[in-house]
């Protein structure tokens, strides 16, 4: 069998190579003899930077900068290697990303993007010519606000008075005008494109902080609030600059990021269009026999541009069945079947509280793995596509273990 194995990774706990690592030694466990074939997706969140820098034999350029609970943080963006112009790649995770969000500052009313936008003018004065953004597993709501005004856009409220600096997305409710006089001049000169949720708009019922805002630490109260912040900030947005934002694919990627960049004459991409041109990945699907993805969670968000619906989507046009293994079953997962998602379960095995399960995820995954592949080689020999010989290979892990050192 060829076995395609695409996951990204668990916030917080695993990168997606090690999640791809951990799922492939399952997998083997359970069939020695199987071809695995590992392609971590780096969907834009944490990881992304690291991941392409990696693919291009680039470096990483560390930098300090304001993380997203307004305290000073170390941080980092990438410089791509290869011929071509002179490319930077900025993580929001690793500027304003949940993970650096204490649990007990967990308010996106007034947690900051603010160190986004210094990374990318740190990268604007290192002379890069494009730059790559990565949208994901952000702890912000702020409608990118905080990113323009470290790139030196000023926000006005109805009395002229300039909104404080990195005030978070509650300051916004009195916004009434946006000086973008001051930018940084190294943006004219630079094509930036942003590699973001295609199905997040910044407003309305479906609008992110309705449908994020609580997973980022916000109360039904403080959910309403960040809603007509940024419903304001899309009115002041098109009278000020001229630019619809408010309902506009990926306007509200990563808290409203993916606005603020359309400000900036950013492209948009969705994030695995993109995915699929910078790790080249077009063809994987007529290679493989069955795909593993997994994800720190699935539920009824999955299929709005999460990696694994986005696998399955696409796997499923190619006739290839879709395992998932997920740290947590969420509401409503179901709706997955009908992406393409063929099986999903959780790698836990008892009751766990976050920190035990973030210690025990490589095991768990791992074994997750392994019994899903037995399970697979179970069916698939009653249909004729696991061999004889292959059938006799489906041993025990300790006995795998001794193979392989023998080997």
């Amino acid at each position: 069998m060829r076995i395609l194995v695409c996951p990204s990774g668990f916030r917080g706990s695993i990168s997606p190579h090690t999640a791809a690592d951990c799922i492939q030694d399952g997998i083997l466990r359970a069939m020695p003899t199987t071809s695995v074939r590992k392609v971590p997706m780096a969907d834009g969140g944490e990881g992304f930077a690291y991941a392409l820098v990696t693919a291009t034999e680039g470096h990483i350029c560390p930098l300090q900068i304001l993380g997203p609970a307004r305290t000073p943080i170390p941080s980092f963006y990438g410089v791509l290697g290869g011929k071509g112009l002179k490319t930077a790649v900025v993580e929001i995770a690793a500027a304003a990303g949940l993970s650096l969000v204490p649990f007990d500052c967990r308010n996106p009313c007034v947690t900051t993007s603010f160190g986004v936008g210094q990374l990318i003018a740190a990268a604007l004065d290192d002379g890069v010519e494009r730059i790559i953004v990565g949208c994901g597993d952000s702890g912000v709501s702020d409608g990118g606000v905080g990113m323009l005004q470290a790139l030196g856009a000023r926000f006005l409220d109805r009395d002229g008075k300039e909104l404080p600096i990195a005030s978070g997305g509650q300051s916004l409710l009195s916004l009434a005008k946006i000086d973008a006089g001051g930018l940084h001049p190294g943006l004219q000169a630079v094509d930036i494109e942003v590699a973001c949720n295609w199905k997040n708009v910044l407003c309305g019922p479906l609008g992110v902080a309705r449908v994020y805002g609580p997973q980022k630490g916000a109360t039904p109260e403080q959910t309403e609030l960040l809603a007509a912040s940024l419903d304001t900030f899309a009115l002041v947005a098109k009278q000020s600059i001229g630019v619809e934002v408010s309902n506009a694919p990926g306007s509200g990627a990563s808290g409203g990021l993916g606005a603020a960049f359309m400000l900036l004459g950013a492209t948009l991409r969705p994030r695995y269009e993109a995915i699929m041109q910078y790790f080249n990945i077009a063809d994987l699907f007529d290679k493989c026999d069955l795909v593993f993805t997994a994800e720190g969670g699935i539920d009824d968000q999955t299929p709005r541009g999460k990696i694994p619906a986005e696998v399955a989507m696409r796997a499923k046009q190619h006739g290839r069945p879709v395992i998932v293994l997920a740290g947590s079953i969420g509401n409503d997962a179901r709706v997955n079947y009908e992406v393409g998602i063929n099986a999903y379960a959780s790698i836990l095995q008892r009751p766990s509280t976050l920190d035990e399960a973030i210690v025990e995820t490589e095991r768990l995954l791992a074994e997750s793995a392994e019994a899903a592949m037995r399970m697979v080689v179970i069916s698939h020999d009653q249909m004729g596509l696991v061999g004889p010989d292959d059938n006799r290979n489906c041993m025990g892990s300790g006995e795998y273990r001794r193979l392989a050192e023998a080997e």
